[in-house]
């Protein structure tokens, strides 16, 4: 069968690419045409554009690239159009890929599938009607959105399990470096170490950064080290160290995370996956205007939390401080109560064995993949229960 696939990010050409390798094996004959990255590419089939000419963030950049974003939608439908895939295949970007839903379902007898649904529980809950209209299937890595799609808005998805959980499993199975061959490895001391996850784009860099740095001055007995993100330059980063002490360690972070004490994260897949490598945690995230944003929270933003750990678990199991709780003080302060000997530190722990029980086992692409091949063949294959 032909598949057709649109991916906006790296993100997604990573989780597009091992869905190709899967559906390859319920379908040996498939064969792939898709908008996305080198990780797609080395999967196997036609490239037609790099996601990198698609992917705009903020309302700025996307204003000034309107007329490419049109030319690039444009060209997409058209190639859609010509190509006459089976289903096509659309991977989170929402802004781009709901547009190229509606095409489809309007225009042709297509079937769209999602995998990866965009966060509409967090904000733009309204588009969940061009979603129930222009998306015949779609396929959930967060457990908390089957209540939200199939309760909420009766609409059925399928929920086929989360990558990190598998990612981060697999990793531990086979790492087996001790602390101290890690610390010797990239000139760390041999004091316990606190992680610095502070985002993966440079705006949450420069703002979450500095302060995180300042509350770690407080704690003497232990290292800090950066993990830095792959697409950030070490430069960058030393913009904000001052006359910090702190290390970097690069494209390391499970193993990073697997000999810390205790990490201080931005929100995103970070959190999750520093629970999944049991590591207590705060969570940091400074915004402009704070007060707006607390009111936001409370009367517009339709989640009570922003991070995937209190999510998944729908309760609070990691301290979030974002808007007007952000202060190096309270970083600080929370930190301290995640610390060895400390009351949060075995709570914590304790907790993060729910969001994993929550996550499942099943592998997320194979699971998605055998239901789409299924579904699209009128064959029912073998696999995990959906």
């Amino acid at each position: 069968m032909k598949y057709y696939l649109i991916v906006g990010e790296a993100s997604g050409d990573l989780h597009a690419s091992r869905l190709m390798l899967s559906l390859r094996q319920y379908d040996p004959d498939a064969e792939f045409r898709f908008f996305g990255g080198d990780l797609m590419t080395r999967a196997g089939g036609t490239r037609v554009k790099h996601y990198r000419e698609l992917a705009y963030m903020g309302f700025v950049p996307v204003l000034l690239h309107l007329p490419v974003i049109f030319r690039n939608m444009k060209m997409c439908k058209a190639d859609i159009v010509r190509w006459k895939p089976d289903v096509v295949i659309l991977v989170d970007y929402p802004g781009f890929n709901l547009s190229i839903a509606k095409f489809v379902k309007k225009n042709t007898d297509i079937p769209v599938y999602y995998y990866i649904s965009p966060k509409i529980w967090a904000w733009k809950e309204w588009r969940i009607k061009a979603i129930k209209r222009d998306v015949k299937e779609m396929f959930s890595i967060l457990p908390f959105e089957v209540p939200f799609y199939e309760k909420k808005h009766h609409y059925r998805i399928h929920y086929v399990g989360n990558p990190t959980a598998e990612e981060v499993d697999n990793f531990r199975h086979v790492y087996t470096e001790t602390k101290d061959e890690f610390c010797q490895r990239n000139g760390l001391s041999a004091k316990p170490i606190i992680t610095i996850l502070a985002g993966s784009r440079r705006q949450e860099i420069k703002d979450n950064l500095p302060s995180m740095l300042e509350a770690a001055r407080h704690f003497a007995d232990y290292q800090m080290v950066i993990a830095a993100a792959p697409s950030i330059t070490e430069s960058y980063y030393k913009k904000f160290l001052g006359d910090s002490e702190a290390k970097m360690v690069k494209t390391q972070t499970y193993e990073l995370l697997a000999h810390s004490t205790a990490a201080l994260v931005t929100s995103g897949t970070a959190t999750l996956e520093t629970a999944l490598l049991n590591v207590p945690q705060v969570v940091c995230y400074e915004t402009p205007v704070p007060k707006l944003i607390r009111f936001a929270f409370k009367h517009i933003i339709k989640v009570h939390f922003i991070s995937l750990v209190n999510l998944i678990a729908d309760k609070e199991i990691v301290q979030e401080l974002l808007a007007d709780r952000f202060s190096v003080r309270n970083i600080a302060d929370e930190l301290y109560r995640i610390l060895p000997g400390q009351p949060g530190r075995d709570r914590m722990l304790a907790d993060y064995q729910l969001v994993r029980t929550q996550l499942g086992n099943a592998t997320a692409p194979d699971n998605a993949a055998r239901i789409m091949v299924g579904k699209l063949s009128g064959r029912q294959l073998d696999g995990p229960t959906d």
